[in-house]
């Protein structure tokens, strides 16, 4: 009987074999890692192995053992696949956005950029702040260079006002990146807007610093819903 424990065991090794088998094309390149030094590629590619021999070991009832292999290894490289894409994206727009005010954040297989409030727009407005279109200039570049994931912008707002005029103006500041992303040459069908108003606070809203980090647009960079990465992180094409 293949028992929970023998699982993760062939999981784990599936995972760490699907995750660390090939050479990191980009090593070198300024992707980040963590204290251990595990690049985001191995160890996203290591998780995604581990739920991908859950799942084959799920599904293949009669050999749970050779299921979760063949999950992991599945899985598992496609993850690191788009590991490898994710590495070297970040590294480029960390680059672009020093000393911009842009914060790049990376969350699993997600890449998030924090633009605050007091540099994209001014109070109250949903007009790009003059100084702020050479930044975007350069996000422009990087989203049609690195143009195999979708982009999110979403927009926010303090507490102070009517919860209606924050949710209509957080909305069209969102808009007015997406627009003038768009007029740059990104692709239009990549990007979807959404705004948010006073949801979701990354600080008290009880004093004037908290508002100011509040009032805010993210990008964030998702991968392509059913798209398929090879393990140097190349988008696979099927007939």
């Amino acid at each position: 009987m293949f028992t929970m424990r023998r699982l993760i065991i062939v999981a784990t090794a599936a995972a760490l074999m699907s995750g660390c088998a090939s050479p990191n094309p980009y090593d070198g390149q300024g992707q980040a890692q963590g204290s251990t030094g595990m690049s985001k590629t191995a160890k996203y590619g290591g998780l995604g192995a581990l739920a991908g021999a859950i799942a084959g070991a799920a599904i293949d009832h009669n050999n749970r053992g050779k299921g979760a292999l063949i999950g992991a290894a599945a899985v598992g490289a496609a993850a690191a696949g788009y590991g490898y894409y994710a590495d070297k994206q970040e590294a480029e727009l960390r680059a672009k956005m020093a000393n911009t005010g842009v914060e790049v954040q990376r969350q699993g297989d997600q890449i998030k950029l924090i633009m605050p409030g007091n540099i994209t727009f001014a109070t109250d407005s949903a007009n790009i702040s003059p100084s702020f279109y050479a930044p975007l200039n350069n996000l422009a570049g990087s989203f049609k260079q690195f143009n195999q994931n979708t982009i999110e912008v979403v927009g926010f707002t303090d507490s102070t006002g009517s919860r209606q005029h924050n949710m209509d103006l957080s909305q069209r500041r969102a808009q007015a990146v997406s627009t003038y992303l768009t007029s740059q040459g990104v692709d239009p069908s990549r990007v979807s807007v959404r705004g948010l108003g006073p949801d979701q606070p990354i600080a008290s809203n009880a004093d004037a610093n908290g508002r100011a980090q509040n009032r805010r647009v993210e990008v964030n960079l998702k991968p392509i819903p059913g798209q398929q990465y090879d393990q140097q992180g190349t988008v696979q094409q099927y007939p």
